[in-house]
């Protein structure tokens, strides 16, 4: 079989078998498809599209390129995927408080992207946690503790690593065949029963309006199903930050202070909620959803969950009493001080992509792969859409110096829209796919 044919028949809008794909997925692997042949399939993939059962052999074949996870577990073993946001620090509470129900979540989690934070960056701020453990550590951790956040490791997925270092640098990310086999073949990797999907929807997200969440998620819940995992999705509203934190360190407080009932977000506690209640309906611990929106409330107010992520932080090397002490672990920028709106009025409106910029250019996030991101900088205290500024700050900006707080200051003061009314209050969880 000749490579240049796969691209070809592709090329020319026809299906491919599924002796096809796999021959393409280990030359990936193997590198017996070079990167110029690889970047050419990619685009014909992007304009030509695949079907579905093209999309499904390929995250299989990408799932099985390396090692897939075996669990003997006496809980059922699930997990989440968010396609990424502003202030979306979810991962950190949900993955103990579906511990704390009775799940097992093995989470296999990512770094920031563009203007979005990723969770590794947010565990990477907690000394001592081992954000790449080997296999031996993760799973010890997930059979003591039901839950462990970790990062790819090279036996996970490797085809899909090389494809999607491809793929971004020769304008083909926006493929959704692509997307949905890059997302789920590292998801199913780690053996999961089920799996709920949080696709982000406005401007803060990679897909700025409902109708291309909805494709995404459509495209994303029947290749899962047709894999074989039990699969729904959210689509939740991204036009403004979900926590009121923004930046690693802050957002980690953010999410300890949520997870011990200190201050708890009521846009993030929504979205937390039904993604927990989906999953817990999903492999059965819960008779519904509903229920198991219940179940994730309770082990939260409880403070189980909160007792689950230590027991987690501590598993992966972290201090044993980082929930009780985490000012005391994480980074403090030298620079925090508050913002204010030049007139007072209400929040009408946020631009959370130019938020997520502004923590990027404050240091925060990335602008190549290769940086080094300063962990304590970003914003805390975010006014959220509705709120009263002018004597009230819009925000808390904590900056590594005087002149990087004047240009996150000007950013921020551009993000927000000012006005006199009070706007109406849109839903938070949108539609559920399934």
């Amino acid at each position: 079989m000749l490579v240049q044919e796969v691209i070809r028949k592709k090329r020319d809008g026809q299906a491919l078998s599924e002796a096809e794909i796999s021959f393409i997925v280990q030359g990936i692997t193997s590198g017996g498809v070079s990167e110029g042949q690889l970047a050419a399939f990619a685009m014909a993939v992007l304009f030509r599209g695949m079907t579905l059962d093209e999309r499904v052999m390929l995250t299989i074949k990408m799932r099985d390129s390396g090692d897939v996870l075996q669990w003997d577990l006496d809980r059922p073993v699930v997990d989440k995927h968010s396609t990424g946001g502003v202030g979306d620090n979810v991962s950190l509470m949900l993955a103990p408080a579906l511990a704390a129900c009775g799940a097992a979540v093995p989470m296999i989690s990512g770094r920031g992207l563009g203007h979005t934070g990723g969770t590794l960056d947010k565990l990477d701020a907690i000394p001592g946690y081992a954000s790449q453990p080997d296999i031996a550590l993760f799973r010890k951790v997930i059979r003591d503790v039901g839950c462990a956040i970790i990062g790819q490791t090279g036996d996970i997925a490797p085809a899909d690593k090389r494809f999607y270092a491809v793929r971004d640098v020769t304008a083909t990310v926006e493929s959704i065949d692509l997307i949905t086999a890059s997302i789920l073949s590292k998801k199913l990797a780690a053996g999961l029963e089920a799996l709920v999907l949080d696709v982000k929807c406005g401007n803060g997200a990679f897909m700025a309006t409902a109708e291309d969440a909805r494709a995404l998620a459509q495209a994303l819940v029947q290749v899962a199903n047709g894999a074989g995992c039990k699969t729904t999705a959210l689509l939740t509203d991204m036009n403004q930050p979900l926590a009121s934190a923004a930046g690693n360190a802050l957002e980690t407080a953010n999410a300890v202070s949520f997870l011990t009932g200190d201050a708890v977000d009521p846009r993030l506690w929504d979205v937390t909620c039904a993604l927990g209640g989906e999953l817990l309906a999903q492999c059965g611990v819960a008779a519904d959803s509903a229920l198991g929106v219940g179940m994730i409330g309770q082990v939260l107010q409880s403070g189980r969950a909160a007792e689950v992520f230590g027991q987690m932080v501590a598993g992966l090397g972290g201090p044993v009493d980082f929930v009780e002490n985490p000012s005391r672990y994480l980074a403090q920028a030298p620079v925090v001080r508050d913002v204010f709106a030049a007139t007072a009025g209400v929040v009408t409106g946020i631009d959370a992509r130019a938020v997520g910029v502004a923590v990027v250019n404050l240091g925060g996030g990335r602008r190549k792969a290769s940086d080094t991101i300063d962990l304590s900088v970003g914003f805390r205290h975010l006014a959220s859409v509705g709120s009263a500024v002018g004597d009230m700050p819009i925000a808390q900006i904590h900056a590594a110096s005087e002149a990087a707080f004047e240009a996150a200051k000007a950013e921020l003061l551009q993000a927000y829209v000012i006005g006199d009314g009070i706007p109406a209050k849109d839903a938070t969880v949108l539609e559920k796919i399934s």
